[in-house]
């Protein structure tokens, strides 16, 4: 690790090995002078980064005994955000995916809202996930570049930018909204359905903190059922 670190990276280090479940629900993590030592920084900036992230509900902290990831968020409901190649597997399908843009540009301006930024270029990407080679779901991905390093140079012939990102840019909070549309002509196409058709749709924002990182909208074809565990 470099030297003189802030303390929002640490705390970006240390959300990443949570997300990742290197340090799982209830486990106490290394102490400020042992973090301190492995990144390369001042107690100081670590102490700042665990402030923020038990601010945040992540971890705990209790003098005397350490610090340890939260086990169980209270009066607050999650949603982790699926590997959609997993999502397939786990259904019994061959997963495959097809980038079909990538691009910088101009976003409309419900992106720059949903996302709450300024007008500038931001990475569009949209991509076809496939379950036996058959439309599974279509994704509209729009992408803060300024939260994602190394984005543009992502190997996305070989992961999807939905597995990419899970992996390696680490989030904190976002919205999430599920609803029923049509399918526009372009959808439909994708989807291998007709015009009209009715859609399961998600939309997704996740943020670090207050620096939104990308949203999407990924939309489900008939017969789609999705669940989860409280």
């Amino acid at each position: 690790m470099r030297q003189n670190q802030s303390h929002q990276s640490v705390q970006a280090a240390l959300l990443k090995r949570i997300h990742s479940g290197e340090w799982t629900p209830g486990t106490y993590i290394p102490g400020e002078v042992d973090l301190a030592a492995e990144y390369g920084c001042s107690r100081t900036t670590v102490n700042r980064a665990l402030r923020q992230l038990a601010e945040n509900g992540i971890v705990e902290r209790k003098r005397k005994r350490g610090t340890r990831v939260t086990p169980m968020p209270v009066a607050r409901a999650t949603l982790e955000i699926p590997v959609i190649r997993q999502e397939v597997m786990d259904r019994g399908g061959q997963y495959q995916h097809s980038l079909l843009l990538n691009k910088l540009g101009k976003a409309p301006a419900s992106v720059y809202a949903r996302l709450q930024l300024p007008e500038k270029k931001l990475l569009h990407l949209q991509s076809l996930h496939l379950c036996d080679s058959k439309p599974y779901m279509f994704e509209d991905r729009w992408v803060n570049t300024a939260a994602t390093p190394n984005i543009e140079k992502a190997p996305f012939d070989k992961i999807s930018p939905n597995e990419w990102l899970i992996q390696e840019i680490p989030y904190s909070d976002g919205d999430i909204s599920f609803s029923a549309c049509a399918a526009t002509p372009q959808i439909a196409e994708h989807l291998e359905t007709s015009v009209g058709a009715p859609l399961f749709l998600i939309e997704r924002t996740t943020r670090m903190n207050e620096t939104a990182i990308t949203t999407l909208k990924m939309y489900y074809g008939e017969g789609f059922r999705m669940s989860s565990t409280l």
